[in-house]
C-alpha cells in the first residue's frame, strides 16, 4: 500500500497547501480517522523542525516530540483535535484546535496545561463492574463511575492516569467551538439548542461577545473550557 497521498485530496483539516506539490505523506493507522494529520506533515510542513522524513524519525527516537505525554513511534502518527504536541527540550507546548475553514491549527499552550487532553464524549455504555465506558470523538475510550457523563459533553483525561479531571456539560450557556461547518474555529456560548423531530440534525444557536453569532448543527460543536481559547499564561 502507498505511503502517499495526493495533496488535492487530502481532507479539508490538513493545514497543507495543495498545489504546491503532486503528494504528501499518507496518515498511518491510528485514532482520529481520516481526518487525521500525519504527524511529519506538523513536525515539517507546519513548524519547519524538521527538513525530512529521517530528521523526524530521529527526533522521535530521541524523545524530543511527545503527543498526548506519550513518545509516538512513527512519523505518520495521525494528530487530530485537541491532540497535545509537546517538545520539551524546547520548552514549547501546542493544543491542535479547529482554525478558520476547518483546518487544524496549533494554539500554543503552557506547560501545566499540557498534562491532559481535551475529548467529546460521542458514546457511553455501562459494562461489567458496573463502570461506564465513553467513547470519545478520536476513536479512545475510557471507564468512569462517574454516571453524570453524557453524550456530547466534554471531558478532560489526564494523559498519565487516563482519569477523569473536568467534565463540562453539553447545555445552555455552555461554551463552545465549532470544529466543522461554515463557522468552524468560532467560539461563543450556546443561546438555544432546537431539538428537530424525525431524522433532520439538531441545531444549536450560539451568541458571541461581538454581537454576531451563529447557528449550526448539535454535530458541529463541542463543548470547551474558557482556558482553551488563549495561548500561554504571563503568569
Amino acid at each position: 500500500m502507498s505511503k502517499h497521498q495526493k495533496r488535492l485530496s487530502v481532507p479539508k483539516s490538513w493545514p497543507v497547501e495543495r498545489k504546491t506539490a503532486t503528494f504528501t505523506v499518507k496518515a498511518g493507522a491510528g485514532p482520529h480517522g481520516e481526518a487525521g494529520v500525519p504527524l511529519l506533515v506538523l513536525l515539517r510542513d507546519v513548524l519547519g523542525y524538521v527538513d525530512s522524513k529521517k530528521e523526524a524519525r530521529y527526533a522521535l527516537e530521541q524523545g524530543s516530540v511527545l503527543v498526548n505525554g506519550q513518545r509516538p513511534g512513527d512519523e505518520r502518527r495521525p494528530i487530530g483535535m485537541f491532540d497535545i504536541l509537546a517538545f520539551p527540550e524546547r520548552d514549547e507546548y501546542y493544543r491542535v484546535f479547529p482554525g478558520e475553514g476547518g483546518r487544524l491549527a496549533l494554539t500554543a499552550i503552557a506547560a501545566d496545561a499540557a498534562d491532559s487532553k481535551l475529548g467529546k464524549v460521542i458514546g457511553k455504555q455501562h459494562v461489567g463492574g458496573g463502570d461506564v465506558q465513553l467513547s470519545l470523538h478520536d476513536g479512545s475510550t475510557l471507564l468512569t463511575d462517574d454516571e453524570s457523563v453524557a453524550c456530547k459533553d466534554s471531558v478532560v483525561v489526564d494523559n498519565e492516569s487516563t482519569e477523569i479531571v473536568a467534565h463540562f456539560p453539553y447545555e445552555e450557556g455552555a461554551l463552545v467551538t465549532a470544529v466543522d461547518g461554515t463557522h468552524a474555529g468560532e467560539i461563543g456560548e450556546i443561546d438555544e439548542i432546537t431539538v428537530t423531530a424525525g431524522s433532520g440534525a439538531n441545531t444549536v444557536t450560539v451568541t458571541q461577545e461581538d454581537g454576531e453569532g451563529f447557528e449550526t448543527v448539535e454535530e458541529y460543536v463541542v463543548v470547551i473550557d474558557e482556558k482553551f481559547t488563549g495561548g500561554v499564561s504571563d503568569e
